[in-house]
């Protein structure tokens, strides 16, 4: 099947989960009632929620800034600029289509080619999912494995990238250079990986609190709008991020994103209805902080360099 033909499929299932989804809850729940629940909601606590979600934010473009500090050394604004108008595309753009526009944005802003922000674009959806992980792990290792268990399998878990990094890291900086154009393009595209044991700590720690930051949050959003305990709202939320794994989504992650709340939350004996509402409206939330947080974008300055690509 064709590149072009599987592009037009995904997104005409992801047009189909987003119609599915509005045509759902307004049978099981009506839009007037479900967005009513926003009007009993406190400014303050809400305020504080976007608060936090853009400290998030701001730590994802402190990742990037971080790992090509010789190339954005002084230009904070423009990375956060670069990584907020990446996240908006990235979560409104169908089949995961947005993940391109972040090597278009630093070949386009820092002259920094695909060959070296690919792999680095790749190194850090590894990292979010492995934090992702570890947060479930976390979360619902009594339930899976016992409470005995839970910590050492999550602290096994957690050192599986530092193992990584000292078997191979080593081996590849020290790679020689391969004859041939193609050993050549592999070889730019290793070097571009965390090899050194700074760039691969700092990397990593900027994650684990971005997700740390980022869960907490979601989770106290998604009580908000359901009665729910801790563990009962941090499964939904780590749930409704795993959904960003599959290889079809809704227009915005619109129904995928909720099928993810929602199966995280009927374990715990939540009423299928108000799990779904209270999974839509969460949702709302998160698009509504990556739309602000876009427009917002365009009063940060722009590094503007020309790049030449590769």
């Amino acid at each position: 099947m064709q590149a072009a033909t599987k592009t037009f499929l995904k997104t005409a299932i992801g047009l189909l989960l987003l119609v599915g989804l509005l045509l759902l809850v307004e049978r099981a729940i009506g839009w007037a009632a479900l967005l009513a629940a926003w009007r009993h909601l406190a400014p303050a606590p809400l305020a504080a929620a976007i608060i936090l979600v853009f400290a998030t934010y701001a730590l994802r473009a402190l990742r990037v800034y971080d790992y090509f500090r010789d190339d954005t050394g002084g230009a904070f604004a423009a990375v956060l600029r670069l990584s907020l108008q990446h996240n908006l595309l990235n979560n409104l753009l169908p089949a995961r289509s947005g993940e391109l526009s972040f090597p278009v944005l630093m070949a386009r802003q820092f002259a920094i080619p695909p060959s070296r922000s690919l792999p680095a674009l790749l190194w850090f959806r590894l990292l979010d999912l492995h934090s992702l992980l570890a947060c479930a792990l976390l979360v619902m290792g009594d339930r899976l494995f016992g409470a005995q268990w839970t910590l050492p399998l999550t602290l096994a878990w957690l050192a599986l990238p530092w193992l990584g990094h000292r078997l191979f890291a080593p081996r590849l900086a020290r790679w020689p250079l391969p004859e041939g154009r193609a050993g050549a393009v592999l070889h730019r595209l290793v070097q571009a990986l965390p090899l050194t044991s700074s760039l691969f700590w700092r990397s990593w720690l900027w994650t684990l609190l971005n997700w740390a930051i980022k869960l907490a949050v979601f989770a106290w959003v998604l009580s908000l709008f359901a009665p729910l305990d801790l563990t009962a709202a941090w499964l939904g939320v780590i749930a409704g991020d795993l959904t960003s794994v599959l290889p079809v989504h809704g227009v915005a992650g619109a129904g995928t994103y909720e099928a993810g709340v929602v199966a995280g939350l009927l374990p715990f004996g939540l009423p299928p209805t108000l799990a779904l509402q209270a999974a839509v409206n969460l949702h709302l939330f998160v698009l509504g902080c990556t739309l602000l947080a876009g427009l917002l974008s365009l009063a940060l300055p722009a590094r503007g360099q020309a790049g030449n690509g590769e």
